[in-house]
């Protein structure tokens, strides 16, 4: 169990901010998908095996849902595992994923919060107090900006009375 720190909960990302990274990572998610698309088809144009047809493009309802969760899991997992838990909305909003406790999440974090994207509707539970894959990770989406402020501000009411040493 983490210990939860009230300067990550002070400190989240507004729900619009929230959905503003979620639509600007649905347009991101639009174009991988339009390019792997596009990338099956030349495929199976150069090699006329059904396979590559099929694979991405054979408009059945559950494997269109499929290979999406498939996609935004590798997604979400590689932009917030390798960039300092930000994707690239979070990037454009200036916010990012940090544990409850205020460190960086791990990677089974990480992986836990991508496959929670799979569960229907979990895009729109952040509308709640937290996103449900915020609650079932213990992780949170905070505004940089705000949380360097308060951190800073601890920091400096915690030095209050420290001599300085020249």
């Amino acid at each position: 169990m983490r210990k939860h720190l009230k300067i990550i909960e002070d400190n989240k990302a507004s729900q619009g901010l929230r959905f503003a990274n979620y639509i600007i990572d649905l347009i991101a998610l639009v174009i991988i998908n339009f390019f792997l698309s596009l990338i099956s088809i030349i495929l199976y144009n150069i090699t006329l095996n059904s396979f590559f047809y099929y694979f991405y493009n054979n408009s059945s309802f559950l494997w269109d849902y499929m290979m999406g969760i498939i996609v935004a899991t590798i997604y979400y997992f590689l932009w917030e595992n390798f960039s300092n838990g930000r994707t690239l909305g979070k990037l454009i909003t200036n916010t990012k994923v940090l544990s409850i406790d205020g460190t960086k999440p791990s990677t089974t974090q990480i992986l836990y919060r991508s496959l929670c994207r799979a569960v229907p509707f979990n895009a729109l539970s952040f509308l709640g107090y937290n996103g449900w894959h915020d609650s079932w990770t213990e992780t949170r989406v905070i505004n940089i900006t705000k949380y360097t402020e308060a951190v800073n501000a601890k920091m400096e009411i915690d030095n209050i009375g420290v001599k300085e040493i020249a």
